[in-house]
């Protein structure tokens, strides 16, 4: 029987749940346990797929072709747990399920109430991911322990260690412990009140994980341990990070302090010890680089970090396969609209341009395709990137004037990107994205070629529109090198130009596949020939 760690969050949010619920994975993983990740969010979206970058960061895809929250990212990164659209789901998915049956009479005509047919949901959402080939199972939840729209969810916890017997369940609560600079001492009060209101609600944490900025002391974990009814050796420090690329750190940090350990007494688990050498020596890689080397990322949504999350996160991952630090020079693309690409542009190693939806700053990022392409600068495009680098090369190579995407000028008189009637076959429905894992085959003798190794590879996708094949002769005979392909050749998936030293784009998002110990082809030798720039 699958084991339950239920991970909840207090005081205030965006304090890092996602991330050491990955590192806790990591560890465990490390044990040789199977784990499986998950994360329930509060909010009334079915889905975060139609929320703003600016709302909730990025949107992570799974290969089953789930548009999911950011955090699954970090799970994928850390560990090789089973992601799919069973790893999240939010009140307005579990609302809508309900609500469907209640239409469909499955309840009956019995009065539809939270409890027990909204927590009885979740708790069924839960138990999916306890599968016979899983040994624990790490659910995430979003929010803060006092907020209204949690509180069917810590219901539906609470009772899912009566179900299931306290002895395969355990919570782990991550908290503030915040320190007043001006008196000079940290203040555990917060801390105090976040456990007491999961009490209330019949929830006892057996673990505390205290993010901190500075060194707690055995005082203090003594003090919060008897305030919160917790076991001493259970009160653990997670220090704020001195860099945000060290966040691969959490694991030994957490391991440092036997909290796997800890857990495994605690729910009876048969394993080995945690060997965390090899991922040690890839911390001391990161955290001692030989080389160093700047890229720019110009994109639409870059006043917001989590928006390209995974992209930067993979950016760090190539730099790991190079012994190298990646500075990221993170550009507004319609600043490159007002301040030209050759300023804004100057001096950088290699620039890459990501995915996005909408015509705003797509000038300013087709400007910086053609800064790059001119200047022999290594590029990346990523999805709307690659039709970026479409868009430009088919009006300054080609000479196609007025060359565009029918997503943003449907009278055109060169829709080289368009709706195409093999993406329409592909989708099921007309304007439908194209979602999840799909097979590209790659053409021998071209960068991708040599990136991958491989003929064949399953990258996943998140877009309508794709390359207008009306246009791939005209193209070809300019030099543009077709190194992707789908099975049937009907999609264009990878692009590249023959007379540059690394210009590669893809439809898909190679991103969502890196991990800092397996770092996508793509990236690794993006930044190989940043570093030779």
């Amino acid at each position: 029987m699958a084991k339950h760690i239920f991970v909840t969050g207090g005081v205030v949010s965006s304090l890092g749940k996602g991330l050491t619920s990955a590192a806790l994975g990591r560890v465990l993983q490390q044990r040789g346990l199977r784990i499986a990740h998950q994360k329930v969010d509060p909010y009334l979206n079915v889905d975060p797929g139609t929320m703003s970058p600016y709302q909730h960061g990025e949107v992570y895809v799974t290969a089953d072709g789930a548009e999911t929250d950011l955090d699954l990212g970090h799970y994928e990164r850390f560990t090789d747990a089973r992601i799919s659209r069973l790893s999240n789901f939010t009140t307005g998915s579990i609302y809508n399920a309900i609500i469907t049956k209640e239409r469909r009479g499955d309840y009956l005509g019995k009065t539809v109430q939270v409890i027990p047919h909204v927590t009885d949901e979740i708790k069924a959402a839960i138990r999916q991911l306890a599968t016979d080939d899983t040994d624990v199972v790490i659910t995430e939840l979003g929010g803060t322990v006092g907020d209204i729209e949690s509180l069917p969810f810590l219901e539906a916890i609470r009772q899912f260690r009566l179900d299931v017997g306290k002895e395969n369940v355990l919570y782990v609560h991550l908290t503030l412990v915040p320190y007043l600079r001006a008196a000079r001492e940290i203040k555990t009060k917060p801390t105090q009140h976040s456990v007491g209101r999961l009490r209330e609600i019949g929830i006892q944490p057996d673990i505390l994980i205290c993010r901190t900025e500075v060194p707690i002391g055995e005082e203090a974990k003594a003090k919060i341990a008897l305030f919160c009814n917790t076991e001493r050796e259970a009160v653990i420090e997670e220090r704020d990070l001195e860099h945000s690329y060290l966040v691969y750190e959490l694991p030994l940090v957490l391991a440092r302090q036997g909290v796997d350990e800890l857990i495994v007494q605690k729910l009876g688990l048969e394993c080995g010890p945690a060997d965390l050498d090899e991922w040690a020596a890839m911390i001391e890689t990161l955290r001692n680089p030989t080389h160093a080397t700047e890229i720019a990322v110009v994109g639409k949504y870059i006043q917001l970090r989590d928006a390209y999350k995974s992209i930067y996160e993979a950016l760090t991952h190539g730099g790991i396969a190079n012994d190298c630090r990646v500075k990221i020079r993170m550009i507004e693309s319609e600043d490159v609209e007002e301040q030209g690409a050759e300023v804004l542009l100057d001096g950088v190693a290699g620039v890459l341009v990501p995915g996005g939806f909408g015509y705003r700053g797509i000038e300013g990022k087709i400007r910086a395709v053609r800064y790059a392409r001119e200047r022999r600068v290594p590029f990346l495009g990523i999805c709307l990137g690659m039709q970026c680098a479409v868009i430009d090369f088919a009006r300054h190579v080609c000479g196609f004037e007025g060359a565009n995407s029918a997503e943003f000028d449907e009278a055109t008189p060169h829709p080289v990107i368009d709706l195409m009637e093999a993406q329409k076959r592909i989708a099921g429905l007309g304007g439908t994205m194209r979602l999840g894992g799909y097979p590209c085959e790659v053409l021998p003798g071209t960068h991708a070629h040599a990136a991958y190794g491989a003929p064949t590879v399953q990258e996943r996708h998140r877009h309508r529109y794709e390359f207008n094949n009306a246009y791939r002769e005209k193209m070809r005979m300019r030099d543009m090198v077709f190194s992707g392909v789908s099975p049937d050749g009907a999609l264009v998936e990878i692009v590249e130009l023959q007379d540059h030293p690394w210009f590669v784009a893809c439809q898909f998002h190679p991103e969502f596949q890196s991990k800092p110990n397996r770092p996508h082809p793509l990236f690794r030798d993006f930044v190989a020939h940043a570093l030779k720039a």
